[in-house]
């Protein structure tokens, strides 16, 4: 995926190393991605493919609205989420109080600390397992303001806590691109997201039809 460059003031012939440095890293706003970069377009969301990742849409059942964007690995997913933000404004701030408490209402806990993207949330929360037995859910939440935007990222899984596993994961939030749009929005509301043109809802197909690995809407 290409972005435009900055003006970074490296001259012809000098280091490689210095230029590949002064690429910029994401998440991005829409208007600081090159037209003719590869990626899915999801609406407010741009994201781009990262090899052995799947992205999949969490749908809900009764109003065939996209929640959010998953890309997923065996071991954990990177769950995307765009809302609307005021000029200047910091939802992250608030979001992380927020996060923190209804964490803890659920019996479990949560840490602030600093991440590669900046202030960060790692949660644990007691969860059951497929078998009856008592399990801890590790996430990493991030946060991340543009201009009139506000993207969470959470991890979940094995990338929480595996930095080396969790690697493709960020790698692919670096690539990111939000789109705001025009229309006025309060703060907070989640931005649409809207099925790749390419792409054919399960519901629309036979069942038979359906691929045996065909991920859930839900």
């Amino acid at each position: 995926m290409r972005m435009r460059r900055k003006e970074t003031g490296v001259e012809p012939g000098e280091s490689d190393d210095l230029v590949e440095a002064a690429e910029p890293q994401g998440p991005f706003d829409v208007a600081d991605v090159d037209p003719e970069s590869s990626y899915v377009d999801l609406g407010s969301l741009l994201v781009h493919p990262v090899a052995g990742l799947d992205l999949r849409l969490q749908v809900d059942e009764q109003s065939g609205t996209i929640m959010t964007v998953l890309l997923v690995a065996e071991e954990g997913v990177l769950e995307l989420r765009a809302f609307a933000s005021s000029r200047g404004g910091d939802l992250w701030e608030e979001a992380r109080r927020e996060i923190a408490a209804d964490t803890t209402r659920r019996g479990g806990t949560a840490t602030e600390q600093q991440g590669s993207f900046g202030p960060e949330l790692f949660c644990q929360v007691p969860v059951t397992g497929p078998n009856g037995e008592s399990l801890i859910q590790p996430s990493r939440v991030i946060g991340h303001t543009g201009p009139r935007w506000f993207l969470r990222a959470t991890l979940a899984g094995r990338p929480a806590h595996d930095p080396e596993y969790a690697a493709p994961f960020e790698q692919a939030l670096r690539t990111v691109a939000v789109r705001r749009g025009n229309e006025a929005m309060p703060p907070g509301e989640a931005l649409p997201l809207r099925m790749p043109p390419e792409a054919t809802p399960l519901d629309d197909q036979p069942l038979d039809d359906q691929p045996a690995d065909a991920p859930p809407n839900d």
